[in-house]
C-alpha cells in the first residue's frame, strides 16, 4: 500500500466521521428542540375563528365547529378585534373633552320594573256545587265578600235523597253489633259523603229529626260569588257558591324574554299598588312559568304576598283587593363580572365597538362581545382586558376622526374607473363563472371545480383587466388544497371588480362575501380576509367548504 492511497483513505475516514458526527449532533439537537417544544405549557385551547371561545381541553368551537388550537405559554395571541390607532392632538383632546374609564370587574346591577295584577291563590279557590237535587230552604250567607271559616253553614237544603240516605244510616246504626252492621254503616257513610255531608255532619245524624241539611264552607276564605236564592230548586252539579282564600295573594306579572336572564326564584320583589298608597309589599319570586306566550314573548312570574285583615272594623276586608293592578321592582346584583360603561359602547355598523386608550392621546377601535345589559354597565364577554381604559366621553368625535383617517375599501371601489363597454359585456359571464367554481369548492367537489375552471379562465382573460388577467391563469387541480390556493387571488380580484360593478349600477344579484379566517385554509393568502362572489343561493364559504360552510358575512357597497 503506497503512501498516496493511505493518505486518501485517512482523509475519507475523517470526512465520513465528521459527517456522521454532524448528522448525529443535528439529530440530537432536533430531538432536544422537539423535546423542549413538547415541554411547553399549554395555557388553553382557543377557536381561531371566534377567539373568545376557550377551553381547557381540545375540542371544537361551539359556534363554527372549527378545531380549537393550543395557545402555549409565552405565545402572543393575535387580537383580531383591534383596529388602527387614532392619534389626536392635545388641543383636540381638550376641545372634545375626551374622558376615559378603567375596565374592572364588578357586580352588574339592574332595576327591572314590571306591571301586573293581584290575584287570589288559585290552589285555594273552591266552587261549591250541589251534590244532590233539592231545594234551598234557607241562606245563612247572603252577601258577596262575606268572610267564612271552614265548616260554617252557608245554606240549608231539603233533599228527598238525603232523607232516604239518613234513614238507611239510622237503621244500620240501630242494628246489634256484628260484622254485617259495620258493613252496612260503612256503606251508608260512603253514600252520605257522596251526597256532600262531612264526617262531622254524619256523626251527628243519629237522633236528628229535621228535614233539611246544612251546606257548609269547604275552606276558610271570602265568598266571591253566590248563585242561589232561598226557595230555589237546584240540580246535581249546579254551582251554589264560589270561595277564595284571600289571606295569601298572588302578584302575577309578565316578564319579557330579555329579562328572564336576570330573574330567579327567590329574588325579592317590591310591590306597590295605588289602592294602598305609601306601602311596599316585599316577597320572593315563587314561580316562573317555563312556557313563553308566543304572541308577546313573555312568561308569567308569580310572587306570593301576605294579605292580613285590616285593623279598621268598619272596612272589614283585607288589605289587598282582588284583581287590582300593581307595580313591581326587582333589584338585581350579579356576581362580579368584567364590565364596560354603556356610554363607551358604539355601534357604527351594528357591531359593538369601544375606543381603548393607547399611549399618549392614542385611541384604538376595538370590537367587543357583550353579554347582559345593566343599568349603567354592559357585561363584556370578549375583546377587553381588566385594567385597560376606554373612552366614555367624546368617543363619537373620536370615531368620526377614525372614519376620516381610514377610508373604507368600498370608498376606494367608488373612485375606480368605470367599466368599458367590452368589460360590461363580459362582466356577467365572469361573475357566473367564478360563482360556479366557488360553489364547487364550497361543496368540496374537486371534479366540479376542474370541470368549470376553464370557463372561469376564459371569462377572466376576456375581461381585459390587467389586475385580473395577472391572476387568471388557472386550471384543473390535483386536490382541493391546490384548487383553493390558485382560486384565492383570482377570487379576490373578481370580488373587487364586483364591488365596483355594484357601485356603478350593476345587477343586484351579484353578492360579495368575506371570510375573516381565509389564511387558515389558504396559507399563501396575504391577509386573513378572503372574498368571493356569488350570484345565487345563501352564503357558502369556498375556502373552508363543509368545515365552516357558513363562515363569513356579506360586503355591501
Amino acid at each position: 500500500m503506497n503512501r498516496t492511497f493511505l493518505s486518501f483513505l485517512i482523509i475519507a475516514i475523517a470526512v465520513v466521521a465528521a459527517a456522521t458526527g454532524w448528522h448525529l449532533g443535528s439529530q440530537r439537537a432536533a430531538q432536544a428542540a422537539t423535546s423542549l417544544a413538547g415541554q411547553r405549557k399549554v395555557l388553553f385551547y382557543q377557536s381561531p375563528m371566534h377567539p373568545w371561545i376557550k377551553s381547557d381541553r381540545p375540542g371544537n368551537c361551539t359556534i363554527c365547529g372549527m378545531k380549537l388550537v393550543p395557545v402555549f405559554e409565552g405565545d402572543a395571541v393575535p387580537d383580531e378585534t383591534a383596529g388602527p390607532v387614532v392619534k389626536l392632538s392635545a388641543q383636540t383632546v381638550a376641545t372634545i373633552q375626551v374622558e376615559t374609564t378603567l375596565i374592572a370587574r364588578q357586580p352588574l346591577r339592574r332595576l327591572i320594573r314590571v306591571a301586573g295584577r293581584i290575584d287570589d291563590d288559585d290552589s285555594a279557590h273552591r266552587r261549591l256545587s250541589a251534590y244532590v237535587e233539592g231545594r234551598i230552604d234557607k241562606l245563612f250567607v247572603n252577601s258577596i265578600g262575606a268572610e267564612v271559616v271552614a265548616g260554617q253553614p252557608l245554606a240549608s237544603l231539603f233533599s228527598r235523597e238525603l232523607l232516604v240516605a239518613r234513614s238507611e244510616y239510622n237503621l244500620a246504626a240501630q242494628r246489634p253489633a256484628s260484622p254485617e252492621r259495620e258493613s252496612a254503616l260503612a256503606g251508608s257513610r260512603q253514600k252520605l259523603r257522596r251526597f256532600g255531608l262531612t264526617a262531622e255532619q254524619i256523626e251527628k245524624l243519629p237522633g236528628q229529626t229535621g228535614d233539611t241539611f246544612d251546606i257548609v264552607a269547604p275552606i276558610t276564605g271570602t265568598v266571591v260569588e253566590r248563585k242561589v236564592y232561598e226557595g230555589q230548586y237546584v240540580k246535581e252539579g249546579e254551582v251554589l257558591f264560589e270561595i277564595a282564600d284571600f289571606s295569601k295573594m298572588w302578584f302575577v306579572f309578565d316578564a319579557y324574554e330579555r329579562d328572564l336572564a336576570w330573574i330567579r326564584v327567590g329574588q325579592t320583589v317590591e310591590v306597590t299598588t295605588p289602592s294602598v298608597p305609601g306601602k311596599v309589599f316585599t316577597a320572593p319570586v315563587a314561580f316562573i312559568d317555563p312556557n313563553l306566550a308566543m304572541e308577546t314573548r313573555t312568561a308569567k312570574v308569580r310572587v306570593i304576598l301576605d294579605n292580613p285583615l285590616l285593623a279598621d272594623p268598619g272596612k272589614h276586608r283585607r288589605e289587598l283587593l282582588h284583581k287590582i293592578f300593581a307595580d313591581g321592582r326587582i333589584r338585581v346584583d350579579t356576581e362580579p363580572v368584567l364590565t364596560v360603561p354603556r356610554s363607551a359602547v358604539l355601534s357604527p355598523s351594528g357591531e359593538p365597538v369601544v375606543y381603548v386608550a393607547k399611549g399618549v392621546r392614542g385611541y384604538e377601535p376595538r370590537r367587543i362581545t357583550l353579554g347582559r345589559a345593566g343599568d349603567d354597565f354592559w357585561e363584556v364577554l370578549a375583546g377587553l382586558q381588566e385594567g385597560e381604559r376606554v373612552v366614555t366621553t367624546g368617543n363619537l368625535l373620536v370615531d368620526a376622526q377614525a372614519q376620516l383617517d381610514q377610508p373604507s375599501p368600498v370608498s376606494a371601489s367608488k373612485a375606480a374607473a368605470p367599466f368599458s363597454d367590452a368589460q360590461r359585456a363580459g362582466a356577467e359571464k365572469l361573475f357566473v363563472a367564478v360563482s360556479a367554481v366557488g360553489e364547487a369548492l364550497a361543496a368540496d367537489d374537486l371534479a366540479a371545480h376542474n370541470a368549470g375552471i376553464e370557463a372561469l379562465h376564459n371569462a377572466a382573460m376576456a375581461f381585459e383587466e390587467p389586475r385580473l388577467t395577472a391572476v387568471a391563469h388557472v386550471g384543473p387541480a390535483k386536490d382541493l388544497t391546490a384548487a383553493r390556493k390558485q382560486f384565492y387571488p383570482l377570487s379576490m380580484a373578481v370580488a373587487e371588480l364586483a364591488l365596483q360593478w355594484r357601485q356603478q349600477g350593476g345587477g343586484g344579484s351579484v353578492k360579495v362575501f368575506e371570510c375573516p379566517m381565509a389564511k387558515s385554509a389558504v396559507p399563501s393568502a396575504e391577509t386573513n380576509q378572503g372574498r368571493w362572489v356569488q350570484v345565487v343561493g345563501p352564503l357558502r364559504n369556498p375556502f373552508f367548504g363543509a368545515e365552516m360552510l357558513d363562515c363569513g358575512k356579506e360586503i355591501k357597497p
